[in-house]
């Protein structure tokens, strides 16, 4: 994955990136290349349908993207077939609309221009219409009440310039259009129609030229409430006659056929008489004047339909040059369903064909639908920033079975941790969930995957740690409320993870045998979880067989199983919940980090806090999960903790510019005696970040003000300075330390900043002698393409100390832009 930009970029390759959905209608666009595109956060993501894998994320936005539309996408890709270069226009919350190249040939993109004139408010809408290889038009809306018209002349050779010309700007008044979908009117070329909707319930129609602007030619009633979405198809030709069909959804759950027919371009306007207007309104463009009627109403629906979208269509020929439109709708609605609407074959009354959808309560609603481009795949987004991919494996009939998709996190990720052996990632973010990813051993490589979602809960989680040492996995979050939370591994979760990667054998994992928790169900508040015994998995269907109504009072009974190969959205939401074992009290405020030892015997936790009697650390007992200690030392939040690798001191910094360290001791009788060392001012704002050296007392500190210290504990009693990094771009937000060669003292730091960059520096330690000091050189600069958009929450190796014989390290991120990233850096 050689992106241009970075000095090595060759250093380092892209493993995996996890991310959800923004939440908004009109967010993805399935392009004409069989690539998706989507917003997470200020960042556009593009994921490959066959693989399940998020291939890239694009920066350069600074606001929410709302929306993406591929030129051309997938309804024009029967005139695709011969482009090596496809582009990708995303508009964003702030007004901003990016226009991105991709070339085929070799896998690139670039940002190739910025529309000049931006929106005042966030865009709501982009729809593209392909008029030629070469030439395209977009309308782009925005909840300023402006819709614009823009054409833009395709470069024929790569990396040439793109021209791009406002045509039109149409001020729609107080009630802003959110949904618009252009066409050429049918019988004459360069004649087009504008069809907009939105919150005053009409279909507004604009006629005009490729050339000049656009009048208002006629509005639809009909809709009863706000218009959600509008696509025309391709002029059909029938009887004589040429027309094209409008389908339009609303939030009235209905939606509606408009039939745009050309009359004949002798009757002459005097003999456009009363009764031909019953049909419905008719516009005069060019020669010809067109009548709209409306040709159908579906109804079937039981909530807001957001999304209606025809079938792509299909060449009739090898050549590609002629092509049908298929009769066939996609419709996806708030009712948790997308249904494929045909007419019928004798009568011609639409019907409801397909209806597909998930039955769980995680998806809460469909945002939007979208077709492949061979109208084999249907895809939806949902409430949850969930993807649920429907492919129809049947030959002589319908049959839509759910495909893996990418999945990720729909809020800022606060925290992750690797498994202790590292065969697995837990990350926990501000949507409420935390998720497990893992590599499945597939097919022909390695994937990674989510393959279960332990926590789901009702708090905002801000920290993780898993807990080293023997026995089960286990893990203990913190949330925006003051106790700590700790889960443990479900038998149905072990199971899952020797089918994930079947080399390791049983013991490999060091696991107790006698794991008799199954799974675990959710409360009705969705706060704790509570366990599914391996016995008592059969009386609970029993008891579960009064038919209760689906309301919000019942909660579906989970169905724990092992997994056999990498689950969807439906078994991840509600089928792989951890039971919470104990819950940890003492905190006087929201939790905000955690940190566990290396031997598996202590917990460190602390909160946000705005004064010193807040601001202690609590140490825990693992096992049996008492408080042993509390420690003073900061006035406001301890921002992170960390236990050196020989688990003697722990190292903490805070909002209070100062870092600690503590010693900690385990006595002859078990119990734990610990002791403040040192507390220094260190840096001049914040301090966000700390770090140990695997090989020695050595650690590092990055902070606001731009800078990365490392420090030395000398003696176990005094801190010297040993160096400080060049000062950076912008704050420094997380820091990790990997051990190379223990004989030189040699390792790798991780520094990841509020920009969302990351860079790898080289600490080589200098000299034998009392007052050596380290070297320390940048390593490799991650290429932007790679990199987070907005902050870098925490980074982490997989293992402390890379293994002896191999030249490739993993190194897993988190950031606000919603994104878990695992990068792969060769040594």
């Amino acid at each position: 994955m050689g992106f241009n930009g970075g000095e090595m970029a060759a250093e380092v390759e892209r493993v995996f990136v996890g991310a959800g959905c923004n939440r908004v209608v009109n967010n993805v666009s399935w392009g004409a290349c069989d690539l998706l595109s989507f917003g997470t956060q200020n960042a556009v993501a593009i994921f490959c349908p066959k693989a399940a894998q998020i291939v890239t994320t694009l920066p350069g936005h600074n606001a929410y993207v709302n929306c993406t539309q591929w030129l051309p996408n997938s309804k024009f890709a029967f005139k695709a077939k011969n482009l090596e270069r496809h582009y990708l226009l995303s508009g964003d919350a702030d007004g901003t609309i990016l226009l991105w190249e991709f070339s085929l040939v070799d896998n690139k993109w670039r940002n190739v221009l910025q529309v000049p004139e931006k929106h005042k408010k966030g865009v709501t809408c982009i729809s593209a219409i392909m008029l030629s290889d070469s030439d395209a038009m977009f309308a782009s809306s925005s909840s300023d009440g402006v819709v614009s018209v823009w054409e833009i002349v395709l470069p024929s050779v790569s990396g040439g310039e793109c021209k791009l010309s406002c045509l039109d700007t149409i001020f729609v008044g107080r009630k802003p259009m959110v949904a618009l979908s252009l066409v050429e009117l049918p019988g004459q070329n360069g004649h087009l129609a504008l069809a907009m909707g939105g919150l005053d319930n009409k279909i507004h129609i604009y006629s005009g030229e490729r050339i000049g602007k656009f009048v208002h030619a006629c509005e639809l009633k009909g809709h009863t409430d706000w218009i959600r979405s509008l696509d025309f198809s391709l002029p059909l030709h029938e009887n004589n006659e040429t027309y094209t069909l409008l389908v339009s959804s609303s939030q009235d759950k209905g939606i509606r056929i408009w039939k745009m027919a050309s009359l004949q371009a002798n009757s002459t306007t005097e003999e456009t008489t009363l009764s031909s207007y019953i049909k419905g309104p008719i516009f005069l463009s060019g020669s010809f004047s067109y009548q709209i009627s409306l040709e159908s109403l579906l109804i079937g629906h039981e909530d807001w339909v957001y999304s209606v979208e025809w079938q792509p269509p299909q060449s009739s020929s090898d050549q590609g040059i002629e092509c049908y439109q298929p009769q066939s709708i996609l419709s996806a609605s708030m009712d948790k369903t997308m249904m494929i609407w045909q007419p019928e074959k004798t009568s011609g009354i639409w019907m409801n064909m397909v209806t597909v959808g998930e039955l769980s309560h995680c998806a809460l609603g469909f945002y939007s639908g979208s077709w492949s481009p061979s109208g084999s795949s249907i895809l939806a987004h949902g409430y949850g920033g969930s993807f649920h991919h429907w492919r129809n494996v049947g030959s002589d009939f319908d049959d839509w079975k759910p495909q893996k998709v990418p999945s990720g996190h729909f809020a800022s990720v606060s925290d992750i941790s690797w498994a202790r052996d590292g065969e697995y990632l837990l990350s926990v973010s501000h949507d409420q969930t935390s998720r497990v990813f893992t590599a499945w051993c597939g097919e022909e490589r390695e994937a990674w995957h989510e393959i279960a979602r332990p926590q789901v809960h009702g708090h905002d989680i801000n920290c993780v740690t898993v807990i080293r040492g023997n026995g089960n996995h286990r893990f203990v979050s913190g949330a925006d409320e003051k106790v700590a939370r700790v889960f443990e591994a479900t038998l149905s979760f072990l199971n899952t993870l020797s089918h994930a990667n079947p080399h390791k054998s049983k013991q490999a994992y060091d696991l107790p045998s006698n794991v008799q928790i199954l799974g675990a169900n959710m409360s009705a508040l969705g706060l704790s979880q509570k366990p599914i015994y391996v016995q008592a998995s059969t009386e609970s269907k029993e008891r579960n067989n009064n038919e209760g109504v689906d309301t919000l009072e019942t909660i579906p009974e989970a169905v724990p199983v092992a997994l056999t190969e990498a689950p969807i959205e439906e078994q991840l939401a509600w089928h792989t919940l951890w039971p919470e074992s104990h819950k940890l009290y003492g905190h006087g405020n929201e939790l905000f980090s955690l940190c566990s030892d290396y031997e598996g015997k202590l917990v460190a936790s602390s909160c946000k806090a705005q004064s010193a009697s807040v601001a202690d650390i609590w140490l825990w007992e693992i096992g049996s999960w008492k408080a042993v200690g509390r420690l003073h030392s900061h006035t406001l939040t301890v921002t992170q903790l960390e236990f050196s690798h020989d688990n003697a001191y722990l190292l903490s910094v805070s909002r209070d510019r100062n870092f600690s360290i503590f010693a900690i001791k385990h006595t002859e009788t078990e119990e734990i005696d610990h002791g403040l060392v040192i507390r220094q001012e260190a840096h001049k704002r914040i301090i966000w970040a700390c770090s140990w050296n695997p090989f020695a007392h050595q650690f590092a500190t990055g902070s606001r003000d731009k800078t990365v210290k490392i420090w030395e504990l000398e003696n176990g009693s005094s801190v010297r300075l040993l160096t400080t990094l060049p000062t950076f771009k912008s704050s420094v937000t997380t820091l990790s330390w990997l051990g190379i060669d223990r004989q030189k003292n040699h390792g790798l730091l991780a520094i990841g900043m509020e920009s969302g960059l990351i860079e790898v520096w080289n600490i080589i330690s200098s000299g034998e002698s009392v007052n050596s000091g380290v070297n320390a050189s940048l390593f490799v600069r991650f290429d932007p393409y790679m990199c987070h958009v907005s902050s870098v929450h925490r980074l982490r190796w997989r293992s402390a100390e890379k293994s002896g014989d191999s030249s490739k390290v993993q190194l897993a991120s988190c950031g606000d832009d919603h994104c878990v990233r695992i990068f792969q850096v060769l040594v």
